[in-house]
């Protein structure tokens, strides 16, 4: 789908959209956040921002910036944000697969219910990548094609009729993370059904020469995220850490 028909779709779910999938999605945006052991000033960049219904429950100790391509969308964040008077949160209107951020800006990139949904996804997770700090986290939340085969056959043949609705249901976890510097620490599945997975992967990528999945403390005092052995992301953490 073309981005501007999705920006189309996305405005016209705007006034309905917190009724209709905010109850449903709710579990998976709290697991996110739940799990996410925020440090004091952590820099986190929440991809496709939606409404902002997951907003008030990062902790305020943070940095957030959230966008969204929808303008019907961001008017919607723009008002939460202002109704809970958060000075901690910036809001634009920003395209996901050309975002206008600097190199290695973000401790943390947060992408609930995107990849999916957007007309490239590979731009989408490259800029994610980009945008994202050597060790930092990048985390999705997102439904991934089924592993049973029944159910993959049917999402395969449903897939065309929910890209009108603004997604797709044929995309595989593998796919996204095919050639990508992403290291898998955890996996967990969420929401009614278990049909959705929070995803929650290491930014591995090389900066002169050298992997920095062990990440670096920087200046804000974030902390690295998991070791090159596979350690969990943290010691709290749910759900399955894989090496």
């Amino acid at each position: 789908m073309e981005l501007a028909k999705i920006e189309r779709v996305y405005t016209s779910y705007a006034r309905i959209y917190d009724q209709i999938f905010g109850k449903v999605f709710h579990e998976g945006r709290q697991s996110v956040i739940r799990n996410l052991n925020v440090q004091p000033d952590e820099k986190i960049l929440e991809v496709g921002i939606g409404t902002g219904l997951a907003l008030p429950m990062y902790p305020r100790h943070c940095q957030i910036v959230g966008i969204v391509f929808s303008e019907g969308m961001l008017d919607k964040a723009k008002q939460r944000a202002a109704e809970h008077r958060m000075g901690h949160v910036q809001l634009h209107r920003m395209d996901a697969g050309a975002m206008e951020f600097k190199d290695d800006t973000f401790d943390t990139v947060v992408a609930a219910y995107v990849v999916t949904a957007v007309p490239d996804y590979r731009k989408v997770v490259s800029e994610m990548i980009r945008v994202c700090r050597p060790g930092g986290r990048i985390i999705m939340l997102n439904h991934f094609i089924n592993d049973n085969k029944i159910i993959a056959a049917m999402e395969k043949v449903i897939s065309p009729l929910t890209k009108h609705l603004g997604w797709r249901t044929d995309l595989a976890l593998q796919t996204v993370l095919e050639g990508t510097p992403l290291h898998v620490a955890r996996k967990q599945n969420v929401n009614p059904m278990r049909l959705w997975a929070l995803v929650e992967c290491v930014n591995g990528k090389h900066v002169n020469g050298k992997t920095h999945i062990n990440g670096a403390i920087n200046g804000n005092g974030a902390a690295a995220y998991v070791h090159i052995n596979g350690t969990p992301l943290s010691e709290h953490a749910n759900g399955q850490a894989l090496a």
